[in-house]
């Protein structure tokens, strides 16, 4: 088994056998745990990337996000502004996840979101074309953190 570490402006990447395993942004102190469920081809790009934002494939929605209270299977503590979760908008009927998409949870008003609470906050998603289709007014998602879902999302309006 082959560990490596790798720290790239304020994010830290770690490997195993050469997968990305785990990312922790510095700045914040967010990290992610990621698996063979919730890697895809966009897990190493980062939304602070300048390239990125130049390039503005980012698009922003306001949404009402409800976090699953512990006793219910969701999370012991709560998240902060600038939390990055998995996004899933479908499953395939076995229950698994079929695609997970990549974006931040940011909000001004209050510290942090507990379990069980629900709150209206911002997500930015990397706009990549097969996400689209899942982009509405209304539109509910889950909130996973690999392959355990922590809440749900909707789509309130764009930003």
């Amino acid at each position: 088994m082959l560990i490596h570490k790798e720290i790239r402006g304020d994010e830290l990447y770690l490997y195993m056998n050469g997968k990305l395993i785990y990312k922790r942004w510095l700045g914040t102190g967010a990290s992610k745990v990621f698996d063979v469920i919730a890697y895809n081809k966009n897990t190493l790009v980062s939304i602070k990337d300048p390239e990125q934002q130049e390039k503005r494939e980012l698009i922003s929605v306001s949404a009402l996000l409800k976090l699953k209270a512990t006793a219910d299977g969701g999370r012991r503590t709560g998240i902060l502004s600038g939390y990055r979760p998995d996004h899933v908008f479908e499953y395939p009927e076995n229950d698994g996840i079929l695609e997970a998409y990549m974006g931040d949870i940011t909000w001004y008003s209050g510290i942090a979101i507990e379990p069980g609470e629900e709150k209206v906050v911002t997500v930015r998603f990397l706009l990549r074309p097969q996400i689209g289709q899942y982009l509405s007014v209304g539109r509910k998602w889950r909130i996973h953190e690999g392959p355990i879902c922590i809440g749900e999302a909707k789509i309130i309006d764009f930003i």
